[in-house]
């Protein structure tokens, strides 16, 4: 039974200066610890003079419902601010999902590599005590819009934040593509599979692959081809307003993965496009936040120096 928040210190009067005022929380509900954690950030919100709800999910799974569990459509509506609790994971399901209803994200690191999630959890309370009072740096996110079409009908759409992969099967043969860019052949690619990632992707599995790294402010995609046939297919970045299609060739048990968290099986002749989604993530980071500091604390650059 979900109950009512506890009561707030006498001194709190609700909403004074704060910008976000009613605030939900998402966890990563199967870390170890998260319980804890979800409980400690939501009392430190109520005490700023927040209202504060949880994600459904969040609540039922933390078993903590003294305060109002929300699913993501009233979450959307109701929220001034999501708090994020966990790894990018966590943050690409639930961007993903909020992005259409503009209710900024702010990222609270409990995993590991947190590019995205970016505030360390022992020092969250000073930076989120700040960004509730309107002080942070604004980050908006361009996000993928993807379909999958299969003589002629759309049989799957999805999201994507970071990427749109697609790649063979567990066999050990390559699979061809047909790749087009707003309507142009561009060519026909045997690889292991081809990436199109955002600039936020650009230090995801694009990465990986041999794709550049790209400044969320760029607006553009990246292709990637996955250990291509032809050593000549080299990565290109393209603008974010073009659209990308991915017709299947050749090749056994294809398949398209979108931020590596939803995915679907290809048959011969399926076309995968890829455009520009019309909704942002918002993120929302301390002042003084740089992308450079965030690439050179993950990507151990200068160590030792």
């Amino acid at each position: 039974m979900i109950q009512s928040a506890p009561s707030r210190p006498a001194d709190a009067a609700p909403g004074k200066h704060l910008k976000f005022a009613h605030v939900a929380v998402v966890g990563k509900y199967q870390a170890p610890g998260s319980r804890k954690v979800v409980e400690e950030l939501a009392e430190f919100l109520h005490d700023e003079g927040c209202e504060v709800s949880l994600e459904r999910d969040t609540a039922l799974n933390t078993g903590l419902l003294q305060y109002p569990a929300l699913d993501i459509p009233a979450l959307g509506q109701s929220s001034d601010l999501a708090l994020v609790v966990g790894g990018d994971g966590t943050m690409l399901g639930i961007g993903r999902q909020l992005a259409r209803y503009g209710v900024p994200l702010v990222g609270i690191n409990q995993g590991r590599l947190g590019f995205i999630t970016d505030i360390p959890l022992e020092t969250y309370r000073d930076n989120l005590r700040a960004i509730l009072r309107g002080e942070y740096e604004d980050d908006p996110r361009a996000l993928m819009a993807a379909s999958v079409w299969r003589d002629g009908r759309c049989v799957f759409e999805a999201t994507a934040l970071n990427d749109v992969v697609v790649n063979r099967g567990g066999v050990a043969s390559m699979i061809e593509l047909r790749v087009e860019v707003d309507g142009h052949f561009v060519a026909n690619q045997r690889a292991d599979g081809l990436i199109i990632a955002s600039s936020t992707g650009s230090t995801a599995y694009s990465l990986s692959a041999g794709g550049p790294l790209l400044h969320p402010a760029v607006g553009g995609w990246i292709m990637v081809p996955i250990a291509p046939h032809t050593l000549s297919n080299r990565p290109i970045v393209l603008p974010s307003h073009c659209e990308v299609a991915v017709e299947i060739v050749s090749g056994k048990d294809a398949s398209a993965n979108f931020d590596m968290q939803s995915l679907t099986s290809l048959l011969h002749g399926d076309r995968i496009v890829v455009r520009r989604s019309e909704h942002t993530l918002r993120l929302l980071h301390p002042l003084g936040w740089s992308y450079f500091d965030t690439l050179r604390k993950k990507l151990h650059w200068n160590e030792g120096a």
